[in-house]
């Protein structure tokens, strides 16, 4: 899964100017992403001290994760359709340069107001950066074979995220304090940003719409809202179990901040492992049956937590182990849904990935936050009905879309 093509890109009509190898394009793009999901991972250790820290409530320290995840989306709905209007290249350096410039700024306040206000400039950032990612990929990959490889190699590195992040977020911490985490999201962004500076061109279609949003279209796609709704079971998965993890591990299970990072590393271990695997199974799956297994494993994943939540004390094999099932299950459904969603809407690539990620990131932040405030995060009842009704809701949205197929 990990060998691929190093023969260079002849451009087309469309990407002029994008003549890099796949390695060299996966090493430009790929900062940008994992730095999206980074800035949420390598934080997680520190959550539970950062009310004592900025001396205000837990509530509010959740809304720097919850918002962060809504921002990350509704972003994405200005960013989108800018990306499509005045390029790509545009988007994602003006991005990461938001994201570096809040993530400096992060580190040098102690005031739990601006705190949070600087949460959004940077989720605002990560908005940007992301949405110009994709939309490049879909650019010059869409019609053609990499695409597969593009994708499966973006999930396989985001899985390193979760493993690594927590573990260096809690190893900082502890030998720098807690600034040090927010430094060093600025330093990685600036070297993103200085490597994209000369060698990120212009991909953005010639022949796309300058003028108008053409969110209708995309919005009356069956096949658009199945495969984002999959998207937003998978993530928000994830998204839950990372929100209650520090409060059931550590103020529960009494496991120290390294001892947290290192048990919620396994779970990305388990994604990464899948994703060794995936393409094969995807291969012969196809898209609808590989988003088919991966919210029946988010469904088993939901019983084994229940089981555990009911009959033992919170500990590693109450849930973490089956947050693995629940990992493999977003690893299947993940390698599909962009394709899935994406695939019919060429020449407005920016405004469908932000539709894309904007749905799915209000979903996560308003229902995650939603089943973590109301099913007690302390417990793992959150991550149980999260995982359980949205598998079950993209489940009915595929039997449909099979059925409008089948017409």
């Amino acid at each position: 899964m990990f060998l691929i093509c190093a023969d260079e890109i002849v451009p087309d009509s469309k990407t002029l100017s994008w003549n890099h190898s796949v390695p060299a394009a996966l090493l430009l793009m790929a900062p940008f992403d994992l730095l999206a999901s980074l800035a949420m991972d390598i934080y997680l250790p520190v959550v539970p001290a950062m009310p004592g820290i900025l001396n205000t409530s837990p509530t509010l320290i959740q809304l720097t994760l919850s918002l962060y995840m809504a921002v990350l989306g509704l972003g994405q709905m200005v960013f989108g359709p800018v990306s499509d209007r005045i390029g790509r290249r545009r988007v994602l350096l003006g991005g990461s340069l938001l994201f570096a410039a809040a993530s400096f700024l992060l580190a040098g306040t102690s005031d739990a107001a601006m705190f949070v206000g600087l949460r959004l400039l940077q989720a605002m950032g990560a908005s940007a950066a992301l949405v110009a990612t994709f939309a490049t990929v879909r650019d010059v990959y869409a019609e053609r074979p990499e695409s597969a490889v593009i994708y499966s190699l973006f999930s396989a590195m985001l899985a390193f995220v979760p493993a690594l992040g927590p573990i260096a977020g809690a190893l900082l911490a502890r030998h720098f304090g807690w600034r040090a985490i927010f430094l060093t999201l600025g330093i990685l962004a600036t070297a993103a940003l200085l490597n994209a500076l000369p060698r990120w061109h212009e991909t953005r279609p010639s022949g796309g719409p300058h003028r108008g949003v053409a969110f209708r279209p995309i919005l009356r796609s069956a096949a658009f809202w199945t495969y984002t709704l999959g998207f937003s079971a998978a993530m928000g998965a994830f998204f839950v179990f990372f929100s209650t993890a520090p409060r059931v591990l550590i103020g529960q299970a009494g496991f120290s901040e390294l001892g947290f990072s290192l048990a919620f590393a396994t779970a990305a271990l388990a994604m990464i492992l899948t994703t060794r695997f995936a393409k094969r199974f995807v291969t012969s799956w196809g898209l609808a049956g590989s988003l088919t297994r991966g919210m029946l494993l988010l469904l088993l994943g939901a019983a084994l937590l229940t089981a555990g939540q009911l009959l033992a004390a919170p500990s590693f094999w109450t849930f973490v182990v089956p947050m693995w099932v629940i990992a493999a299950g977003i690893v299947f459904a993940a390698s599909v849904t962009a394709n899935g969603a994406l695939q019919a809407f060429g020449t407005v690539a920016g405004t469908a990935v932000a539709l894309y990620f904007c749905i799915q990131s209000l979903i996560v932040g308003v229902l995650g936050t939603l089943m973590v405030v109301l099913l007690d995060g302390d417990t793992a009842w959150p991550l149980v009905g999260y995982a359980s009704l949205m598998a079950l809701v993209t489940l009915t949205a595929l039997r449909q879309l099979r059925r409008r197929q089948r017409a």
